[in-house]
């Protein structure tokens, strides 16, 4: 037994990060609960034990990603992705182990050892040297803003449209000066090269293909990922030059129609209070911000697109457009709020009137008036439709009166809650003075239609609820199973694994099970405790990692009986006996069909067979 447990600890993983202690690295897991860090970037249901949201890493309409807060892994049923805290972040955000680390450390106030990093990132050197050249920009044009005479203009213009100081270092809001050359001379001052910068597009060409600052005369609002890195630029003309707004060009940081504006520092507030108000603009975001209306973003400059409304649906479930309430923010506002619909949210849209942008509003009645006004009382899709769609008939007239109400009744029979179908056909029966019967009659009329389209979409349903993924179970043999759920209850309680490894060691029947047991009752040699977390972490070969997961996610959670461990064990050895006896049989097999004794090898079959089916 010594000399097998020695052999089990020279199968255990040396970690990539020699040079960090355990107990640091065993500190920081159990300071980062992995449901706090992935909600950060998923929208999670409790559902029984565990917690489900949709996948962050593959497209998928109902939710089959779960966390198991007791075990502290994740597992997607989809992609079959899964691990831990620290894999997690690696996925997501293509961290090293390394930066994983790191992260989580300075999140929880641990102080790493000041090692030298040796992993490689998935970010490229190049998309480091350009983020640290946005970062020097940034602090840059918020220092000219702030304190030179060469930002006084943009300064004035940004305190008299009511933002504060404050507000300005928050945003970290800046002016690009109008002067040749300054910015080159400033960035090629800390080590970046000309055409490092235009290839990243920092700087452009003029005509006279000198490297310039697209933003001169500008006031500079920078664009940040999720992170809070800045990776972008929108420029705002003070002296009414064309384009009004200028944003940097798209390049691998930087991809608009994937990003929303202040989606870093609003992400906490949104998920806090469980829904998101969606703005056009960025003076929108900046301005309810400062009132302390927080759970606010804007796209960047253009419509909404899938991939912004995937973004926010794996955050929140409702979602409340704010756009102007001219027709062209009319229009904006149907075209994402079908986007949003079609992801799953249920929408609100806000009611702004006497012209009024959200700005506008927050500085003539105040904060308090927008949140009541606006954000409590914003209308129900149905009611924003209803108010859309009659700009688009002559009510006066008849005929498009009624095929508007057939409008409205077609969209009110795709709602699932008869009490809401119900309630809007009175609305409308109390305006246009026509009976609910009646109404009722004609809603039905679209019922055959709207089921086929509700049949063609069963297989791709947008649920607004999360619900359990249930995996489609294969058929494996009676040892298999018991092996799975043995293992299962071997990753939770140490005392399990050491009386399975006296009675039966590494017999288990399913190589991949005898791998996982080898690991596992090294793992207990130097651990007193389960933790399937800290366990998957020493493991290297990916797919028996992701094999332990499932198993830990999938198999039994309660306690097991004496009795169901005994026949789970006696089960497994029974199979190995058996296992032994076919293989020995069928060299009795081989051995009689050699001496072309036939009879006895058909009889020798049969055997086999027998002993196959029980």
């Amino acid at each position: 037994m010594k000399d097998f447990n020695k052999l089990c600890r020279m199968l255990l993983v040396v970690r990539i990060v020699k040079r960090i202690p355990e107990e640091t690295i065993d500190n920081v897991r159990s300071q980062n609960d992995i449901v706090d860090i992935v909600s950060e970037y998923v929208q999670l249901k409790k559902q029984g034990n565990n917690y489900f949201g949709l996948c962050p890493f593959h497209n998928e309409k109902t939710p089959s990603f779960s966390v198991a807060e007791d075990k502290q892994i994740f597992h997607c049923f989809g992609c079959k992705k899964g691990g831990n805290v620290f894999t997690f972040l690696m996925e997501i955000e293509g961290y090293s182990f390394f930066e994983s680390l790191s992260h989580l450390a300075e999140k929880s106030g641990i102080v790493l050892p000041n090692i030298q990093q040796t992993e490689e990132t998935q970010v490229s050197p190049d998309e480091k040297s350009a983020l640290a050249a946005y970062e020097w920009l940034t602090k840059l044009y918020n220092h000219i803003l702030r304190y030179s005479e060469d930002g006084k203009e943009a300064l004035n213009y940004l305190t008299e449209r009511g933002i504060s100081t404050e507000t300005i270092d928050q945003f970290h809001i800046g002016f690009s000066p109008n002067i040749d050359g300054f910015i080159l001379d400033f960035l090629e001052k800390k080590g970046f090269h000309k055409q490092f910068l235009i290839k990243h597009g920092i700087l452009t060409l003029n005509q006279q293909d000198e490297a310039i600052d697209r933003f001169r005369g500008r006031v500079i609002y920078p664009i940040k990922n999720h992170l809070g890195k800045t990776i972008a630029f929108s420029a705002r003309a003070l002296h009414g030059d064309e384009p009004k707004y200028l944003n940097s060009s798209e390049s691998d940081l930087f991809q608009k129609s994937r990003l929303l504006y202040n989606f870093d520092l609003a992400k906490r507030d949104i998920r806090k209070k469980q829904e998101v108000i969606l703005f056009e603009g960025q003076m929108d975001v900046i301005s309810a911000y400062q009132s302390g209306i927080e759970n606010v973003v804007a796209t960047l400059g253009s419509s909404l697109t899938e991939s912004q409304a995937a973004l926010l649906k794996r955050y929140v479930d409702t979602v409340i457009i704010c756009y102007d309430d001219d027709e062209a923010g009319l229009n904006a506002s149907y075209k994402a709020a079908q986007l949003l619909r079609k992801v799953g949210c249920e929408i609100k849209v806000s009611h702004l009137h006497d012209g009024l942008d959200p700005d506008s509003f927050i500085k003539s009645y105040g904060a308090e008036a927008f949140r009541d006004q606006m954000i409590d009382k914003s209308d129900t899709f149905i009611n924003f439709y209803r108010r859309f769609m009659k700009k688009q008939y002559e009510i006066t007239n008849e005929s498009e009166r009624l095929e508007y109400i057939r409008t409205i009744l077609k969209e009110i029979a795709h709602l699932n809650s008869a009490m809401e179908r119900e309630h809007y056909l009175q609305e409308l029966s109390t305006e246009y003075h026509i009976s609910v019967d009646t109404l009722l009659e004609e809603m039905h009329s679209f019922m055959p239609e709207i089921k086929q389209e509700r049949k063609e979409l069963s297989n791709v349903s947008y649920d607004a609820q999360p619900r359990s993924y249930k995996r489609k179970k294969q058929l494996l043999p009676r040892f298999h199973n018991a092996e799975r759920k043995l293992i299962a209850h071997m990753l939770q309680d140490k005392v399990i694994s050491d009386r399975v490894q006296e009675e039966i060691s590494i017999g288990f029947n399913i190589d991949e099970h005898k791998i996982i047991a080898t690991h596992l009752y090294a793992f207990y040699e130097m651990n007193d405790a389960a933790n399937v977390s800290q366990f998957i972490e020493e493991l290297t070969d990916e797919s028996i990692k992701q094999l332990v997961i499932e198993i830990a996610v999938n198999e039994a959670h309660s306690s097991i009986s004496e009795r169901e461990l005994e026949d789970y064990i006696t089960l497994i050895s029974r199979q190995q006996n058996e296992q032994t006896e076919v293989e020995s049989l069928r060299m009795k097999q081989k051995m009689a069909e050699q001496q072309n004794d036939h009879l006895k090898a058909a009889e020798i079959a049969m055997e086999i067979l027998k002993l196959q089916r029980e």
